[in-house]
């Protein structure tokens, strides 16, 4: 018998983990980090319900943390096995990681001057560089569509998921007593409007399809209002002469960003003289996609070799990088009419809090919102409306124009998700939906059902047979 054991991503949007087991082999789907409230990312802490030194093997979707964070964890707690993934997702992995290593360490340090004044015992970082280090060996790459065994009687495949640059919809062959069931992980589906990658692989035929449901509760805006709308708010900025300040994910939309702004230089619609990427994760990472030029489709593809290297860096020749300290706080010297590109998305770290002190309670600075911000992260109270926003204790007011740009989104949306589940005809399979926080999953629940498709809402720590 083969059973899936879910361990996160079930009861909000990340801590993506599941656990496959058969008679004769034990598969992790996924190893993320549980981001957000303060009390769901002490769930990190906590070793996964299950022997991790009995794992024969992790299969990763994609790089982003919430899907592979926990990795140097599970290593420094006995893992030893491989993990498996595109390689353009272990070449971005590796930047990842390094960089969450950095800042676990950073924050327990923070913790343990705090700890010590109070006489407290000290903690350790979830892990360490040298954890991520250790994991890095154990990543074995595979390409798109070909079919590799992962473990006695489980074979893997990855398709296109559309969603970051070596993003993969994971389908998974489960052999037992000579008969294959099949398992399929949508991973996180790509935007069928976004920039630069493909659209999601059709899949069909399976027993049973995880689907994710980020945005299960609503469509975004089409691409062409969603340009028209950004490209107002930086005429607007330019106008008054304001900053306009950009909390962007290192690995995704940094690169749709530029490329959008690199689409309106071209046309002669970009005021601004100046855009600053402000982010050494995001710069490394865009280096990574220029590597892999050969993944994004032909339109963009095309158009990016309008430019003297064809690459983002020429395709938007005001962009600089700001990768020191310095370079970093300089901007803000600037009286005004920059566009800053800065980690982190969701604004709980990096150096977008720098700007956003010295910006949000100007009135003519707007912060351009462009990805999901889950639930108790300070990207969603900007997002929800707050009035003052707490940096190293000190409250500032908010008074810059606040934007959300849904159509930039990496993400799929309900209309998406139902086209792309749509392609699994008679017989259908179970449907479990996962990676949404509930008022998303519900919703998309109530539409499937709407158009004939029964699918559960599992919970934490379930089990169910295949």
């Amino acid at each position: 018998m083969a059973y899936l054991t879910f361990f996160g991503a079930v009861e909000g949007v990340t801590g993506s983990a599941y656990l496959l087991a058969t008679d004769s082999a034990r598969v992790l789907l996924e190893c993320g980090l549980f981001q957000g409230r303060r009390e769901d990312e002490r769930a990190n802490s906590k070793p996964l319900p299950c022997n991790v030194r009995e794992l024969d093997a992790v299969v990763l979707s994609h790089a982003h943390l919430d899907h592979s964070g926990r990795l140097p964890r599970i290593v420094r707690d006995g893992f030893a096995g491989p993990i498996y993934m595109t390689g353009p997702t272990r070449d971005l992995l590796e930047i990842l990681l390094k960089d969450s290593a950095s800042l676990q360490q950073r924050d327990a340090e923070w913790e343990n001057r705090r700890r010590q004044r109070a006489g407290k015992r000290e903690i350790e970082p979830l892990y360490t560089a040298a954890d991520v280090e250790a994991t890095l060996p154990l990543c074995e790459s595979h390409d798109y569509g070909a079919r590799f065994d992962v473990a006695p009687g489980i074979a893997v495949r990855f398709r296109d998921a559309g969603h970051i640059l070596g993003s993969a919809i994971v389908e998974v062959f489960v052999t037992e007593q000579g008969s294959e069931k099949k398992l399929v992980f949508s991973g996180d589906l790509g935007n069928s409007c976004a920039a630069l990658l493909r659209d999601p692989e059709i899949v069909d035929g399976a027993e049973l399809v995880l689907l994710e449901s980020t945005y299960g509760d609503r469509n975004h805006r089409s691409m062409e209002a969603t340009l028209d709308e950004f490209e107002g708010i930086i005429t607007e900025a330019s106008d008054s002469g304001g900053n306009i300040l950009i909390p962007a994910f290192a690995v995704g939309r940094t690169q749709e960003i530029i490329f959008r702004l690199g689409e309106l230089y071209r046309r002669g619609r970009l005021p601004q003289q100046a855009v600053f990427l402000d982010s050494p994760m995001a710069i490394a990472v865009t280096e990574v996609y220029r590597r892999y030029q050969g993944l994004y489709n032909k339109g963009d593809k095309a158009a990016l070799g309008q430019g003297r290297d064809s690459d983002l860096n020429s395709f938007l020749p005001i962009l600089r990088y700001s990768v020191t300290p310095e370079d970093s706080m300089a901007i803000n010297k600037i009286a005004g009419g920059a566009i800053i590109i800065a980690g982190s998305g969701m604004c709980n770290g990096g150096r977008i809090r720098h700007h956003l002190k010295h910006n949000l309670w100007r009135r003519q600075a707007h912060v351009v919102i462009v990805g999901f911000q889950a639930a108790g992260t300070p990207g969603r109270a900007l997002v929800d409306g707050a009035k003052t926003f707490r940096m190293d204790r000190e409250p500032i007011a908010v008074r810059a124009r606040i934007h959300t740009l849904g159509g930039f989104s990496a993400h799929a949306s309900q209309a998406q998700l139902f086209d792309w589940i749509s392609h699994f005809d008679r017989p259908r399979p179970e449907l479990y939906l996962v990676h949404g926080e509930p008022a998303a999953k519900e919703a998309l629940q109530e539409f499937l059902a709407g158009h004939g498709w029964s699918a559960r809402i599992p919970v934490l720590g379930e089990s169910i047979e295949l």
